[in-house]
């Protein structure tokens, strides 16, 4: 089985891999880069999909199996401190079907949202805030603001599994 990862984020490999093996026997995931044709901050629910289903679409080809799309963005969110809750979409294409999963969702700090909202991405913004150069390709912000509870390799592959759900049970969900 062969699997293209539309990003070449080591973490969103890693995670895709780590699900995926339970599913299929001596299988290959690699990463491509690819358009995700969103903006590279996705707002709103429609961008972040988008830019999920693109990168799925968009790594696919005749030599791959499946391909993954994973995609974050902040979705606005009444009652929150802040108005946004990050979630990752991950799209997961066959080249007949596109199957969906989320995330769990966190809140950034306020001061981070500010920035955003001012034009900046959350990593660069992250990465001040921690000290670490490229927290989005390793531990990530949720593992910083979880203390170590969850790291973003964890929390991709949630929404890789979510979108393996209809996969898993294609009778129920597609009558095959």
């Amino acid at each position: 089985m062969k699997v293209a990862v539309g990003s070449r984020n080591p973490v969103k490999i890693r995670a895709t891999e780590n699900v995926l093996k339970n599913f299929y026997k001596d299988i290959q995931v690699y990463g491509v880069d690819v358009d995700s044709g969103v903006p590279s901050q996705p707002l709103g629910l429609d961008q972040t999909i988008k830019g999920a289903v693109n990168r799925a679409k968009n790594a696919h080809s005749r030599d791959v199996d499946l391909s993954v799309g994973i995609e974050s963005g902040l979705m606005e969110t009444p009652s929150s401190i802040t108005g946004y809750i990050d979630l990752q979409w991950c799209a997961i294409f066959d080249g007949n079907r596109v199957t969906l999963g989320v995330s769990s969702g966190f809140e950034y700090p306020p001061g981070v949202i500010e920035e955003v909202l001012k034009g900046r991405e959350v990593g660069d913004v992250m990465d001040e805030v921690t000290g670490i150069s490229n927290l989005g390709e390793k531990t990530g912000a949720v593992s910083h603001l979880t203390h170590g509870l969850l790291d973003r390799v964890g929390n991709t592959e949630q929404c890789v599994l979510m979108a393996m759900v209809p996969r898993l049970n294609e009778s129920v969900y597609f009558g095959d």
